[in-house]
């Protein structure tokens, strides 16, 4: 940063051409003006502290040269520098270039917050699943990058019981604008991080219906709980369960959910992990042992040869291998939710319909940082019971099945070849239909992630 009390002086002007004889002279005065320039550069660098002037502490030889380009910012730059804005910086560069894994990263204190509260299960915001929208053509939603007249955010639904219903909010409300400021330009990650906030503070979207005026609506944030499995009852005897994160508290809520359908008669399974990101790995080893009863889900490897088995936990309600099992996977299933449908794949508790998943094999902790801001780093690597690893490939379907472009919002091939191949499956008698066991007390997660960071599209 420049010193207000220090002279601005102008460069030195060029000096005349030499006259044909006078060599000597100007290269004479050349050299002065090189000699004088170069000390009052290293005069004035000197006095405002030069190299190791901050104080910078090097832990190492390699981190000499970042001290010292960090002293010279701040001695020489022009303008005044934001001393936060440098270190973010340094983090993020050392994450982007310094670490060739596109898992472990740096996280800006509110995307660190919010992905907290997404893996707590909790959060503060007004409870509403929201979506981009291509108003021009709905299938290319890769054109999205950016909010936009044609890419719009809407809203797929208010949650039950949420700020959002009681204030009104429906399926398809476009948001123009939150407290005012338009959301053209920004991302629907932006908007989330914008909507969520304090329990108790209200939040006004500028919404539009349909084809009419846009009016806005405030709304008073509140604790939201996010519900992380979907159950039903399909041709009266199928039970379709779908779990959308491992968060917290997602392992006891499958597991209530799973015994419900067992006690309605449930004599097929649907397990459903399309679009399931991940979450905390001891929720993947919860989840996985409700269909194995004994033995390995998965060993996790770190360096120095450690080596942990994680095996099933031996408490599960649907743990019968008369029990048919169909667990769906797509692209968009990673980390956590490889970590059951392998598990499940290779113990031979289930067949898998669907895509092949996205293939993430690594482990990652998170902490938070001096600035609340967080950082994720990869730990380990995760193998399936067989020691196989699911990266780069994912897991291979058995029964291959897809979504295209062409596919109706309304049809879901996939779930239905599931329930065709359950249909060839004999079901379960009633007299062996398993008994649902009782309801675990939650326990602490760990700290340890196996999961795609991004924000959860719920506010």
């Amino acid at each position: 940063m420049n010193d207000p009390t220090r002279p601005i002086s102008a460069p030195p002007t060029s000096p005349s051409p030499p006259s044909r004889g006078g060599s000597v002279p100007w290269i004479i005065s050349l050299a002065l003006v090189a000699v004088v320039g170069a000390l009052l550069f290293a005069g004035g660098f000197l006095a405002r502290g030069g190299s190791g002037g901050s104080g910078c502490a090097a832990p190492d030889e390699a981190f000499a040269a970042f001290c010292e380009a960090y002293d010279r910012l701040q001695s020489e730059y022009v303008d005044d520098l934001d001393s936060e804005k440098l270190a973010e910086g340094a983090i993020r560069g050392m994450f982007q270039y310094g670490v060739e894994d596109p898992y472990s990263g740096y996280m800006p204190p509110e995307q660190y917050a919010q992905a907290l509260g997404d893996l707590s299960g909790t959060f503060s915001g007004i409870g509403a699943e929201m979506a981009i929208r291509n108003t021009e053509d709905a299938a290319d939603l890769a054109a999205c990058t950016e909010l936009s007249a044609m890419c719009r955010l809407v809203v797929v639904a208010p949650l039950a019981e949420s700020p959002a219903e009681r204030a009104g909010v429906q399926s398809g409300d476009f948001v123009l604008a939150v407290d005012g400021e338009p959301v053209d330009g920004t991302t629907m990650e932006d908007q989330i991080g914008r909507i969520r906030g304090e329990s108790g503070i209200d939040v006004t979207l500028t919404l539009q219906r349909d084809d009419a005026d846009p009016f806005d609506l405030t709304i008073t944030r509140s604790e939201i709980e996010l519900q992380e499995v979907e159950a039903r009852i399909i041709d009266d005897h199928i039970g379709y369960i779908a779990l959308n994160g491992f968060s917290a508290p997602a392992a006891d809520q499958f597991r209530i959910a799973l015994s419900g359908l067992l006690d309605q008669g449930a004599d097929q399974l649907v397990f459903d992990l399309r679009d399931n990101p991940g979450g905390y790995i001891d929720a993947a080893q919860k989840i996985a042992s409700q269909f194995i009863d004994d033995g390995l889900i998965f060993t996790q490897e770190s360096a120095g040869d450690d080596v942990r088995e994680w095996p099933s936990t031996g408490d599960g309600v649907a743990t019968d291998p008369a029990l048919p099992v169909a667990v769906l996977v797509n692209g968009g299933s990673a980390s956590a939710s490889e970590i059951v449908a392998a598990a499940l794949q290779e113990a031979g508790r289930a067949t898998v319909v669907g895509e092949p998943s996205f293939g993430k094999n690594t482990v990652q902790v998170w902490g938070r940082l001096e600035n609340d801001a967080g950082v994720r780093i990869t730990i380990s690597r995760w193998f399936t019971p067989r020691h196989n690893s699911v990266a780069p490939d994912g897991i291979q379907p058995d029964i291959d099945a897809a979504r295209t472009a062409e596919t109706p919002p309304e049809e879901d091939p996939v779930l239905d070849a599931a329930i065709s191949f359950l249909e060839g499956q004999p079901a379960v008698g009633e007299d062996a239909a398993p008994t649902p066991a009782g309801t675990p007390s939650a326990g602490e997660p760990l700290p340890v992630v196996v999961g795609i960071v991004g924000a959860r599209p719920i506010c």
